[in-house]
């Protein structure tokens, strides 16, 4: 495992490495950016992933799923943040300084949108081969797997590969809406108003 930054300056490596479609350079498998829950390791398709970015201010929203921390201000623009421990039903901790948000963009009623994903850690970037990625087992009893790209397979370990869109597809955040537009309209004011400070008259 290695630093937040580390992984940070992997992944735009690796995303100004891949094709549109996400495959690796070889063209024969996919990069995936990894990180864990608990013990267990996860990965997301490099292109969903916008940044990293370490544990910030989080503004806690009445009214909205459990699983929903808050929104962040990230540079004027607000985004949701949801807790992908308590989306998945497992055991809620304490934050620590491996905490960190992954920004995602995923597509939700045609449109694209940015969402936080709240994680222990991140990893990694890797590449996995076409040929080492299996589909999701059945687990049966109606339990629900659609959510899961794939299976993995990295030397001897198995890591879970999410296919976000359908993570955060049924994530209701309309709630969100008011509080969105006024942070962003608050945020252009004040850089407005910074401006406005910072400008010298011009002489007469």
């Amino acid at each position: 495992m290695t630093g937040q930054a580390e992984v940070s300056k992997a992944l735009e490596f690796a995303k100004s490495r891949s094709s549109e479609t996400g495959q690796s350079d070889d063209g024969k498998g996919s990069k995936f950016l990894s990180f864990f829950l608990g013990e267990e390791e996860y990965g997301l398709q490099i292109l969903s992933v916008r940044e990293i970015i370490g544990l910030m201010d989080i503004t806690q929203v009445p009214q909205t799923p459990h699983y929903i921390r808050g929104v962040i201000n990230l540079r004027g623009k607000v985004i949701p943040v949801l807790e992908l421990r308590t989306k998945f039903g497992m055991e809620t901790i304490e934050d620590t300084e491996k905490t960190c948000i992954i920004v995602v963009e995923v597509v939700m009623q045609g449109a694209p949108i940015q969402m936080g994903i709240l994680v222990d850690s991140v990893s990694e970037v890797l590449e996995i081969k076409a040929s080492d990625i299996e589909a999701a087992p059945s687990f049966g009893g109606g339990i629900n797997t659609d959510f899961i790209m794939g299976m993995g397979k990295v030397k001897d370990e198995v890591k879970i590969l999410l296919d976000i869109d359908k993570v955060l597809g049924e994530v209701d955040v309309s709630g969100l809406g008011d509080l969105k537009q006024k942070t962003e309209a608050d945020s252009k004011q004040t850089a407005e108003g910074d401006l406005e400070q910072t400008a010298e008259p011009v002489p007469a």
